[in-house]
């Protein structure tokens, strides 16, 4: 069944950075048809999971697929969304993700340089992350203890008033008497 107004499937669907817990998908969408979007099926080989990504507006043509499950199979067909529909799935393409202590393969002594380094960035990011949150908190405890200062300051002065307040009052039942006493005392 061909329909006049579907685009053309996508082609050259491809699956790179493969990690053990996301990898990318990209693909060529054939010239002459507008094509506003594309939809992603991805699916568990063993059937557990399926996920459906679909994204409009977009002239992207990558995704990246996150929350995979390490070491295990999947199947993946894009479509490509035009103005009047849907174009037909895609070839299916299988990938595996890789296990977490895998990261890069080690056979050679350059691939070995970037895992290091891309610990490294991860452990710097994760110390950054701590020093954000500590400084927060560090701003937080400033702030609650200058309200709790200015909170004490303004629950003295308070009791202060109330005192001149009430000493006045008791000893003149006149109410016109204490305001004037409480100027004099300031």
């Amino acid at each position: 069944l061909a329909y006049p107004d579907r685009p053309p499937s996508p082609v050259n669907v491809t699956v790179t950075q493969l990690k053990a817990n996301s990898a990318t998908v990209s693909w060529d969408v054939p010239e002459g048809d507008v094509v506003i979007g594309y939809a992603i099926l991805q699916q568990r080989q063993d059937g557990q999971m399926q996920r459906f990504i679909r994204e409009v507006n977009t002239t992207n043509r990558a995704c990246v697929l996150w929350d995979l499950a390490e070491d295990a199979d999947y199947i993946i067909q894009v479509q490509s969304i035009g103005l009047y529909g849907e174009s037909q799935a895609s070839k299916r393409v299988h990938f595996r993700t890789l296990k977490e202590t895998d990261r890069l393969p080690s056979n050679s002594s350059n691939q070995g340089d970037i895992t290091m380094e891309g610990l490294d960035k991860d452990r710097q990011l994760q110390t950054g992350e701590i020093i954000i949150i500590v400084a927060v908190l560090l701003m937080w405890a400033a702030v609650i203890a200058l309200f709790c200062r200015q909170y004490d300051i303004i629950k003295d002065n308070d009791s202060n008033n109330n005192k001149e307040k009430t000493k006045p009052s008791s000893e003149h039942s006149t109410p016109e008497r204490p305001s004037g006493g409480l100027l004099r005392s300031k």
